[in-house]
């Protein structure tokens, strides 16, 4: 496994990200929008006609995570699994137009790909009013025979790689043991894995080097989360599950690490948050390539937690970019020197 290093300066620390080499496996998704001018009420219920203008697809779920690492400038391996529907046919396309993508978009006959489609007036993807979201999808565990081709194909594409990140958005890619066999499989390569996940089943990642999960995961009952119940229970799943490190989603709260040294808190500025949408993904894929890249996980951590910033600040899902992370930790130390 890459030694941490510290780099000279949080910029140089940016710089670096664009030669990190990642693999992701993990939930594919297609992300859909409708565009439109609403003008008037149906006359066959209460409800707005929106005139369509124009419609986006972009990729969704581990898809995004994909979208930030080359945003980053990253190298990524994607390992996922589509329907043999139009929807998984877009959405391979969309994956492999990426710069710097090596797509492994494995097709399984009969299952639906997973497809958001939101409906949005007076705007664009990063702005507007948001009318409807309709899905489409199939959530169970993926064919065994295709979980095995799946994970053969991880293991190889781990040579190539310097991190494996694993995007759980529980849509039947990583169902059953296949963490557990994706993590034994990259600590034999010498190769550690960051797990994000949207479930509180944390066994099933046990022996992850970092996960990520949502506060209100980790504390389900808590009339309030603060810093030291999470470092709390973040230390006992640490304990318990043999993780190396926490960083702990908290919404407009930011991230908090949680490690053998204690506990980090990085915060964002509730001033600026209009829409936190896609800024975990963004926080996954900072995180991820600055681990690849051999930064230590604090600095890795700062960064993530900027682009996390950075993604809220506007409306709507976007990708962060090292020019704009650059900016976003000037504009944190700024306030942070008063």
């Amino acid at each position: 496994m890459t030694d941490p290093i510290a780099p000279p300066t949080i910029e140089d620390a940016v710089r670096l990200l664009a030669h990190a080499r990642v693999l992701v496996v993990g939930d594919a998704m297609l992300d859909r929008y409708v565009f439109g001018k609403v003008g008037r009420i149906s006359p066959e219920a209460p409800v707005p006609v929106l005139m369509v203008e124009k419609e986006l697809s972009e990729p969704g779920g581990a898809g995004n995570v994909v979208h930030n690492l080359c945003a980053l400038g990253a190298a990524v391996a994607f390992v996922s699994v589509v329907g043999d529907d139009q929807a998984g046919a877009e959405l391979t396309g969309l994956i492999g137009t990426q710069a710097g993508v090596e797509p492994w978009l494995l097709v399984q006959g009969g299952r639906i790909t997973t497809t958001k489609t939101r409906f949005v007036a007076e705007g664009s993807r990063r702005g507007g009013q948001h009318l409807l979201r309709a899905d489409h999808e199939d959530a169970r565990p993926i064919h065994p025979k295709l979980a095995e081709r799946l994970l053969r194909i991880a293991g190889d594409a781990m040579a190539a790689t310097s991190l494996a990140v694993l995007s759980d958005y529980r849509k039947g890619a990583l169902a059953g043991d296949m963490p557990a066999l994706l993590i034994a499989r990259a600590h034999a390569a010498g190769r550690r894995v960051i797990a994000d996940l949207r479930a509180a089943d944390f066994a099933r990642y046990a022996g992850a080097d970092v996960l990520m999960p949502h506060a209100r995961d980790m504390l389900p009952a808590a009339e309030e989360v603060t810093d030291d119940s999470v470092a709390a229970a973040g230390q006992e799943l640490r304990a318990r599950h043999g993780f190396g490190a926490l960083l702990v989603k908290r919404g407009e709260e930011g991230l908090s690490l949680v490690d053998a040294e204690g506990a980090h808190h990085y915060r964002l500025n509730p001033t600026e948050l209009v829409d936190l949408s896609g800024a975990g993904d963004a926080a996954l894929a900072t995180l991820a390539a600055g681990l690849a890249v051999g930064l230590d996980l604090r600095t890795a951590s700062r960064l993530a937690n900027a682009a996390a910033g950075l993604i809220g600040a506007t409306p709507g899902s976007g990708v962060a970019q090292a020019a704009g992370l650059l900016e976003a930790v000037a504009l944190e130390d700024a306030r942070a020197r008063g």
